[in-house]
């Protein structure tokens, strides 16, 4: 199968609009992270391939124009700054505790320890962070610590200096060997995908000459609705709807987070309207609202082709 069917894709191949919260970076033109801020805790102390693609507070507005976030928690830094990692659950959470492999979605404060000083949060922003677990994209405190979280639970973070950005620091707001803590919101757990869970082209409907999307509940979710303005987090397999060839797919990467905003990929939003986390849902959708008369003949879809696509929605937040 074909496996082009990316987060880049998704946001510029549909229709040019679709907004995705982890696609793309705020580095440079050589792949460097931008000097002028902190960004999210990404691991720099060992691994010089650390792409610091992750939320950056220097984007979010300042001073009188800065939003107010009600959400965005007071962080009370410990009596002295800790030399092991310290993990404390301020508010619990339900459902399944994350393992090494999911994905937790998260928003979050960071200070240093030592005196309170933030040099980073997501809040102000309004982006939550997705985290693979035990992938090494985050600094080690992270990694450890939001292991055996659960959705919907706020934790704190007291890292020390080794577990996060150890002698080299990380200008221009973390010195050498700082201690750094951070207050975290756990939106999403999700467990990795299992490949041989990818769907195929059983129960799944054939189309052609569609005018509207039509929906078929594969397996019907247990979690809640995701919301008009929650980002939902998918993975799918595309299928062309006149024979049913699996043209694309997602199930080899990361599940894809989707804005459910008015004017993204309008085909996809509205098959995504009022399903469950945790369901499978095939939606045919119309050329009209996919990728057009014209089709895409880069990925196998020919002009005026019907697509439908089997979607699992493994979150929300």
């Amino acid at each position: 199968m074909r496996r082009t069917l990316t987060p880049v894709l998704i946001a510029g191949a549909l229709t040019g609009a679709l907004v995705l919260a982890a696609c793309g970076s705020d580095s440079g033109s050589d792949g460097a992270a931008s000097d002028s801020s902190i960004e999210a805790p990404v691991d720099t102390s060992g691994d010089e391939g650390a792409d610091g693609s992750t939320p950056d507070a220097s984007d979010a507005p300042t001073g009188s124009d800065a939003p107010v976030n009600p959400d965005k928690p007071e962080v009370e830094i410990p009596s002295e700054p800790p030399t092991e990692l310290v993990v404390t659950v301020l508010e619990e959470g339900e459902g399944p505790v994350s393992e090494v492999g999911d994905t937790v979605v998260v928003d979050y404060v960071g200070v240093r320890s030592a005196d309170g000083v933030e040099f980073d949060n997501s809040y102000d922003g309004g982006t939550p962070f997705p985290v693979v677990l035990g992938a090494g994209s985050v600094i080690t405190g992270w990694d450890s610590g939001l292991v055996g979280v659960q959705a919907g639970a706020r934790v704190q973070l007291d890292i020390p200096s080794d577990l996060a950005y150890g002698e080299a620091g990380r200008e221009p707001s973390i010195g050498p060997n700082e201690a750094l803590t951070f207050v975290v919101d756990v939106r999403s757990v999700i467990s990795a995908p299992d490949p041989a869970d990818e769907p195929t082209e059983a129960g799944v409907p054939a189309s052609e000459g569609a005018t509207e999307v039509t929906t078929v509940d594969l397996v019907e979710g247990t979690g809640a609705v995701v919301e008009s303005d929650q980002t939902a987090l998918i993975h799918l397999v595309l299928f062309r709807g006149d024979n049913l060839v699996a043209i694309d797919s997602t199930w080899d990467g990361d599940p894809v987070p989707v804005a459910m905003t008015d004017g993204a990929f309008p085909g996809l939003l509205e098959g995504l309207e009022g399903m469950k986390v945790g369901g499978r849902r095939a939606i045919v959708i119309p050329p009209d609202l996919g990728f057009g008369a014209e089709g895409n003949p880069q990925m196998g879809l020919p002009a005026a082709t019907d697509i439908v696509m089997v979607v699992d929605l493994v979150g929300a937040y």
